[in-house]
């Protein structure tokens, strides 16, 4: 058996770059992954890739695609030399057939920094073989849910599953534009309701589906997430554990409460 998680893998490249901000969420990844057991491949769910239908890397060798502007040089010379692992991709796109989701797989796309960031902080010799997955461009809750549930044989082969996202992505917030009360109580807000949904033991798989389906009502819910992309990650992750609870890892972006959760 394996393991789930979901990730916020913080501002494009910042936490590579030693910035000041991200150092709890750095700290947060890295304690995740050393009590999280070591998988034999990875499938990662990432935010910064949307398609419909569902797509998987399919490349034996992915690049990486270094999907940010406004960064220092270094930011461009990043490197994550992992291998792909082409019959995982196969199998998960299988799964999801199986599942009545139609998927593809892309042979020649690379991976993006919702990738190639945390993994770089969490596996650092580059050795786990990693397959990414986009989310669904419907952005459509109970239908990133059915493909976590559906992925979710993988975790009995060794495979670990990551949703790689933001549990809080108000960019005002997170560049420093808005620094206000209201704002930062709309943080705490979600990021509670977020660990209760995710890590409550008493909970229902129907019942934790149907909070995760209404997000947008939770406190502070649609100021969290202008827009779905960050959390549908987590949705995913959500499907495949069923009605397993979740650890919390708490960590900050800026002046920003955010979280990563594991489940094992």
């Amino acid at each position: 058996m394996s393991y789930i998680a979901y990730l916020t893998h913080g501002g494009g490249p910042l936490p590579l770059l030693n910035d000041p901000g991200h150092r709890e969420l750095v700290a947060s990844l890295r304690e995740l992954a050393a009590v999280a057991p070591t998988p034999k491949a990875i499938l990662l769910v990432s935010a910064h890739w949307e398609a419909s239908p569902v797509s998987l890397t399919g490349h034996p060798s992915p690049s990486l695609i270094h999907d940010y502007y406004g960064f220092p040089e270094a930011a461009y010379s990043l490197r994550y030399p992992v291998p792909g692992q082409p019959a995982l991709a196969e199998r998960a796109r299988a799964l999801l057939e199986d599942a009545g989701v139609p998927a593809s797989v892309d042979q020649e796309r690379g991976l993006d920094h919702g990738v190639f960031v945390p993994l770089s902080l969490m596996y650092p010799a580059a050795d786990v073989p990693v397959v990414e997955m986009s989310v669904h461009s419907s952005l459509e809750p109970a239908l990133h849910r059915r493909l976590g549930a559906a992925l979710a044989p993988l975790l009995n082969d060794g495979v670990a599953l990551i949703g790689s996202g933001s549990s809080f992505h108000n960019m005002a917030v997170l560049m420093g534009r808005d620094r206000s009360l209201a704002a930062l109580e709309a943080n705490r807000a979600f990021e509670d309701w977020l660990r209760d949904t995710l890590a409550e033991p008493g909970l229902s798989t129907l019942e934790r589906g149907r909070r995760l389906d209404q997000w947008r009502a939770a406190p502070g819910g649609a100021f969290a997430h202008p827009r779905e992309e960050h959390l549908m990650p987590a949705l995913v992750c959500a499907g495949a554990a069923g009605d397993r609870p979740g650890r919390v890892f708490a960590g900050r972006m800026g002046a920003a409460n955010v979280s990563s959760v594991l489940w094992v």
